[in-house]
This record gives structure tokens, C-alpha cells and sequence, in this order.
């Protein structure tokens, strides 16, 4: 059997055993990952006759030195523009989102737009890079700071478009948006790089980094590493074991913001501390956040809101939402979650509105009641969320139309249009409102911590509790 028939044969039968993996209810999320992969890029392939043709297969019986030369330099050209294609794959196929390199050149011609407000320094651990914008009127001092952290989980494309969205609106009139007289932006648009060139490539269901950790549970706020390797929600073999988030923590530890925000999608809701359990309520600053929350979901989300917190047994630990608030002291910290396909979240905007209706619901959310009480549990155990339900599974994605591409990303232009401009005035409008709270505090002082932070929080949660009715407590 000659070269060219053994590699078109091996190659036919990967690709066949993938695809029978994919059809097994059972399959490792991984497996399936990988056949989808290789799936684009064979129906590339196919688009070009004779791909793993070797020179000299065909043509005459001794072709002249010259002739050979061109026919290998024809077949190299199509090889490379198959390989070019599936590497942009989110380019052709939904042409409406940046690609990684398309987003850097969107933000470097901000810089010239942004009439000096805008840079961007790159932060570096390991093999992993990570570009920090900021965002800062020049002259303007002591003005209140807001971080903003967008595609941790790399699938989730959305996150980051909604991010460069708001920039894009912040920069539109160079450096003279009213938000910039009194705050200032630090943003990272892409958190998760190396996972997100697969995502680019096809690989539409990939979430953690390439070692399989999910940025989203490696923080140093009661980590677990409670999941097997390769799961979805792994937390690594220990805190900061991720270049990614080590070189996050430093960032925002060094901007020591007064508002947090981390993004995601794949449901929508709107969420503050805690994440990591049910048995413990935040109690810092907590009325004031639950308002913000309140005020935003009547304009932007229609979704649920609230304390964040998982079902007993299964905790969200070691998140970004729980570190930024807790050990910085951030006074404001807040998980956006931002679109689930419609063919995921079918009634959900009616059954939270139903849900918000209910007298028990106002009295659970005004005491920062998580959204892991049993009181809820109708809504989330059919609209999973990384943030307050419990285990999430994602396997069947693959099964229906769009596939998890659709799941967590709009895949219309239309959808697309009215998701980024939807939430990039969400960010900005969270933004005003805290201002507006602080100025009314504290004045112009960004380091100035929220009126109710010298609670101690365990008195506080133990007088919460002991005003809750029993059926409110779980």
C-alpha cells in the first residue's frame, strides 16, 4: 500500500472512531471535543481534491523536475489554505465576532480614538500573556476604579464582545464621556488566550485552559479540588496553579478597585458574593449591592438576582466573584452572566417575573438570601447557572442545533447587535450607580470603604438569621 493510501486511510478511520465517540451518550467531553475538531476541518478538506496526495501519485509516468515542482507547490498552497481556514473558523462562519488578533488591532486603534485615554500593558507568566487595558481621563485623580473581567471560560465568546463594546462606547467622543470625570477602567478582554485559539479553530465546547483547569474555581477563596481530571469545573491541582490567574490576581490586586465584575454566559443572571456555599451570607455592603442588582435587572436582564451560592453539596468555590471581595475588601463585586440561546432558556424571563411576584421571594433577596435556597430551586433546575444551581452538564449541547456555540453565544447578527449594546450600558450604567453611591458616602475618595463594611459580619449573619422566619432558613 503506497504512503498516500495509508495516511488517507489512518486519517479516515481517526476521524470515523471519533465520530462514532460522538454519538455515544457516554462519550468523554474531551473526545467529543476533539472529533468536532477534526470534523471541521475534513468538511475543509473535502473542499480540495487530493489533499494528502503525495507528488508523483499521478500525472505522467516521469514528469520533468520542473513539473513536479509546480505540482507540489499547488498541493502545499492548498494544503495551508485549509489549515488557514479552520483556524479561522469563527471567521467564516459567524463573521460578526473578532477573532483574538482582531480584537487587539480593535483595541489598538482605540488608542488613537481615545484621545489619550486609553493604553494597554501586557502582563506575562509562564507562556501565557495577557493584555491589561486602562481606561483613564488624563488629569483626572482619585477617581473611583472598575475592574472588568472578561472570557475566563473560553467558549463563551459574548463575554469579551460585550467588553470591547463598552470600551468601543467609552472611546466614541474621544476622552470626554461624562464617566471619566469620576471613573477610571481597568478591563481584560480575554482571560483565558491559548483555549480561546481552539474556540476559534471550532473547538466550541472548550471552557477550562489548556491543562483542564477552570480559571473560574482556581482562586485562593475556599478552593476545592473536589472534581476529577477533566472535568469542566476543575480547580487544579492548587490555588494559582494557572499562569492565567496568577497574573489576574496580581493585576487586580495592584488596581485595588471599588468595583468588580467578573462575565460570563450560558444563562442569565445577575449575582454577588458568596459563590462557595450556602451556610454563609455576605453581609458587607450587602443592601447596597442588592439594590444595584435590583435597579439593573429591570433595564438590562429581566433574569434572577441576587447572592449567589450553590445547592448544598455543591459549592462554587475558589471564584474570582468570592477573592475580589473578600480579600481585596472590594466593596462592590458582581458575576454577570449575559445569554443562554433561546432554545435553553424558553420561559425563563416569564417564570423569574412570576417568581418576583411572589412576597416570599422580596423578603428572601432584602436579606441576601442565596439563590441556592430551596425557595428557587424551580427556576434553576431547569436553567442551570455556573453560579447558583447545581452541577452543570453540558454534553447534550453538542445534539442540538448550533450546538454549544448557540448555548452560550448569540449566532445571529441581530442577536449579536442587541446583546453587546444591552450590556455594554449595563456595565456603564453599574458604573454610575456606584459613583453616585460613593460620592454620597464618602465624597471623592475611591479608597473610602462602604458606610455599613465595620459590620462584623458574623454578628450580622447570626441577627439575619434570627429574623428569618423558618421557612426561610435552610
Amino acid at each position: 500500500m503506497s504512503r498516500v493510501l495509508q495516511c488517507s486511510v489512518l486519517f479516515n478511520a481517526l476521524v470515523h472512531s471519533l465520530a462514532v465517540a460522538v454519538g455515544q451518550q457516554h462519550a468523554g467531553s474531551h473526545v467529543r471535543r476533539e472529533a468536532q475538531t477534526i470534523r471541521a476541518f475534513v468538511e475543509q478538506a473535502q473542499k480540495r481534491q487530493e489533499m494528502l496526495e503525495i507528488v508523483g501519485g499521478q500525472g505522467t509516468a516521469d514528469p520533468s523536475t520542473e513539473e513536479m515542482n509546480r505540482h507540489k507547490a499547488d498541493k502545499s498552497a492548498d494544503f495551508g489554505a485549509v489549515a488557514l481556514e479552520t483556524e479561522n473558523l469563527l471567521g467564516r462562519s459567524y463573521p460578526f465576532y473578532h477573532t483574538s488578533q482582531q480584537m487587539q488591532a480593535k483595541v489598538n486603534e482605540m488608542k488613537q480614538s481615545c484621545g489619550g485615554a486609553l493604553s494597554v500593558e501586557t502582563k506575562s507568566d509562564s507562556d501565557v500573556s495577557l493584555d491589561v487595558i486602562t481606561v483613564r481621563k488624563p488629569g483626572v485623580e482619585n477617581a473611583h476604579r472598575f475592574f472588568l473581567l472578561f472570557g475566563e471560560h473560553s467558549r463563551e465568546l459574548i463575554s469579551p464582545e460585550s467588553g470591547l463594546a463598552m470600551l468601543d462606547t467609552l472611546c466614541q467622543d474621544g476622552a470626554s464621556h461624562e464617566l471619566l470625570q469620576t471613573a477610571e477602567f481597568q478591563v481584560v478582554l480575554n482571560a483565558n488566550p491559548r483555549s480561546r485559539a481552539k474556540v476559534e479553530q471550532g473547538d466550541y465546547c472548550l471552557r477550562t485552559n489548556p491543562a483542564g483547569v477552570d480559571l473560574n474555581r482556581n482562586w485562593d477563596e475556599k478552593w476545592q479540588n473536589g472534581d476529577s481530571e477533566g472535568a469542566d469545573t476543575n480547580g487544579g491541582p492548587k490555588p494559582w496553579s494557572e499562569p492565567e490567574t496568577r497574573i489576574l490576581k496580581d493585576v487586580v490586586s495592584a488596581y485595588k478597585p471599588t468595583g468588580f465584575v467578573t462575565v460570563h454566559s450560558g444563562t442569565r443572571g445577575m449575582y454577588m458574593p458568596w459563590a462557595y456555599d450556602t451556610n454563609n451570607l455576605a453581609t458587607r455592603n450587602q443592601p447596597t449591592m442588592m439594590k444595584i442588582l435590583r435597579d439593573l435587572d429591570q433595564s438590562y436582564c429581566k433574569c434572577p438576582f441576587g447572592a449567589a451560592g450553590k445547592e448544598v453539596g455543591y459549592a462554587c468555590p475558589g471564584t474570582s466573584l468570592d477573592w475580589v471581595y473578600d480579600i481585596l475588601q472590594t466593596p462592590y463585586s458582581f458575576a454577570f452572566e449575559i445569554f443562554v440561546g433561546k432554545q435553553f432558556s424558553e420561559g425563563l424571563e416569564k417564570r423569574w417575573k412570576d417568581k418576583l411576584g411572589d412576597s416570599d421571594t422580596g423578603m428572601l433577596l432584602d436579606n441576601g438570601y442565596h439563590l441556592g435556597h430551596n425557595h428557587f430551586s424551580d427556576i434553576f433546575s431547569n436553567y442551570t447557572s455556573d453560579f447558583a444551581t447545581g452541577e452543570i452538564d453540558y454534553s447534550d449541547a453538542a445534539g442540538v442545533q448550533g450546538g454549544c456555540f448557540s448555548r452560550f453565544n448569540p449566532d445571529s447578527k441581530e442577536e449579536y447587535d442587541s446583546t453587546v449594546k444591552n450590556w455594554a450600558a449595563a456595565y456603564l450604567d453599574m458604573t454610575k450607580m456606584i459613583v453616585a453611591l460613593e460620592e454620597k458616602q464618602h465624597g471623592h475618595d475611591s479608597s473610602a470603604k462602604p458606610v455599613d463594611a465595620a459590620v462584623d459580619e458574623s454578628e450580622s449573619d447570626m441577627r439575619v438569621l434570627g429574623a428569618m422566619p423558618r421557612f426561610m432558613r435552610k
